[in-house]
């Protein structure tokens, strides 16, 4: 047996990974870097937990003017 978690929640990434420096924020995913570090350990309910912080995020990237994470089409 692997040590791979098996997960049915698919990974926020867009694969524009820079970081907004001001927020501490993916301009792609918006995720935190601690939060990319253990996405591929976490188990569903802690990636689902990840996942709800986003959308407020990706507002405040859009109010910020950076809109890689915000545009139409991006996973949620």
């Amino acid at each position: 047996m692997s040590g791979a978690i098996t997960s049915q929640v698919k990974s926020p990434c867009t694969n524009v990974c820079r970081m907004h420096q001001p927020t501490g924020w993916c301009e792609g995913c918006a995720r935190t870097i601690p939060e990319i570090t253990i996405w591929s350990k976490a188990d569903d309910e802690t990636r689902l937990e990840i996942l709800q912080r986003l959308p407020a995020r990706r507002e405040q990237l859009l109010d910020l003017g950076i809109f890689t994470a915000a545009e139409p089409g991006s996973p949620v």
